[in-house]
């Protein structure tokens, strides 16, 4: 009953090379990345072209990029308030790069945030933000709330905030990595007969479904932890 070729859901290296007398490789993830990023800073560019020659009878484009900005800037408000428009630039940003990569597996690439190494840095900076705001905010008092509201909870409280980008980041990941391990599956391993058309299905949603939801999620989760040191 076999399809052929074995499931394939693994990161392939493509290139190695040698850096500070370190071994590295160019790997799948990288190609894919690679690629989306150039795909944002042309469509970034086109846009920037775009409204810099706005007409009062938008077209299809500008009108996709007016209805964008709505989007985000609701988005952004109904968490962080007066806030929103110094977060704005950031989320948007985090919401396109997250949702090409989620979408990444409907063009032929391996899905890049199934790599935690990815996934994990998202987490890092959203951390990083966060950790700034605390103390631009707060001061002294974003380590002493730490021991509240009893000195004895020092310790989970102090658990609780490096969890936070471990959290979003593993969510993100794991929700991802499985749509790639089942498509895997389905296509390294089912007949060929079961190869058209069912996988389609598959793609919406582990692809597309799961991805558009998955983006939105880290970026509401982002917009909370934030939010609770402004």
């Amino acid at each position: 009953m076999g399809g052929g070729s074995e499931a394939d859901f693994m990161i392939h290296g493509i290139m190695k090379y040698h850096l500070f007398g370190q071994e590295l490789w160019i790997t799948t993830t990288t190609v894919g990345m690679t690629i989306i990023t150039i795909v944002l800073l042309i469509l970034a560019f086109a846009a920037n072209r775009a409204m810099k020659h706005a007409t009062e009878v938008p077209g299809t484009f500008q009108n996709i990029l007016e209805l964008g900005v709505e989007m985000l800037e609701k988005m952004t408000q109904g968490i962080l308030g007066p806030s929103a428009r110094r977060f704005a630039n950031y989320i948007g940003t985090i919401f396109l790069f997250i949702l090409f990569c989620n979408l990444s597996g409907l063009f032929g690439l391996r899905t890049v945030t199934a790599d935690f190494g990815v996934t994990f840095l998202l987490g890092l900076v959203t951390f990083a933000i966060v950790q700034y705001q605390g103390i631009k905010n707060h001061g002294v008092g974003h380590f002493t709330g730490l021991f509240k509201p009893l000195p004895v909870l020092f310790p989970i409280n102090l658990i609780g905030e490096f969890a936070n980008p471990i959290s979003i980041s593993l969510r993100l990941f794991a929700n991802m990595l499985s749509g790639v391990i089942i498509l895997g599956l389905w296509y390294g391993m089912m007949p060929i007969f079961v190869k058209i058309g069912i996988p389609a299905a598959l793609h919406v949603y582990c692809d597309l479904f799961s991805g558009c939801i998955q983006t939105y999620v880290f970026c509401m989760l982002t917009m909370v932890y934030v939010n609770d040191k402004l």
